[in-house]
């Protein structure tokens, strides 16, 4: 792993503290972001891709459509695959310097671990393209479960203390 980005798990206190940087859940589309719950079933990666793909379309965000739509598929075959979960919930949110943050959340408090997959696998590698497509990824563990998540940053935009 290159260490750009690390997974972390975060208490409630920090998690407030990342959904006031990312502003306020919003439940309907708008200029901070979409939540939508989906059934656990393959059928749900195709979903979120729409979903993903007409809130940063709206945004007039085009230019991160590629990599947001192979991050959400990832994000929602993970819990496909790893959780006996009935549904998700995926959010899409707008940063306050207007990077935009995805996030799946279940019921399932087993965080995700990066794999090595060896030559030829078939899986093990969702979460290392998430790291290499994201500026910053992370798990946030929560009561009734937990949060996964991945930040794209605008392309020419200046990250926050630099």
């Amino acid at each position: 792993m290159s260490g750009k980005n690390v997974a972390t798990e975060r208490h409630e206190p920090q998690l407030l503290l990342g959904a006031i940087a990312f502003g306020a859940r919003e439940e309907t589309a708008g200029a901070i972001g979409r939540a939508e719950t989906l059934d656990c079933l393959p059928l749900a990666a195709g979903q979120a891709r729409r979903l993903v793909s007409a809130v940063l379309l709206g945004w007039g965000l085009d230019e991160l459509c590629g990599d947001a739509k192979q991050i959400v598929t990832e994000l929602v075959a993970n819990v496909v695959t790893h959780t006996t979960c009935p549904s998700f919930r995926l959010e899409v949110r707008r940063g306050v310097g207007g990077g935009v943050r995805i996030e799946v959340s279940d019921g399932s408090r087993t965080a995700p671990v990066p794999r090595c997959p060896v030559d030829g696998a078939e899986s093990g590698r969702g979460l290392l393209l998430i790291e290499a497509l994201s500026s910053r990824w992370g798990c946030d563990r929560r009561r009734e479960g937990k949060t996964v998540w991945a930040e794209l940053g605008i392309p020419g935009e200046v990250p926050c203390g630099e």
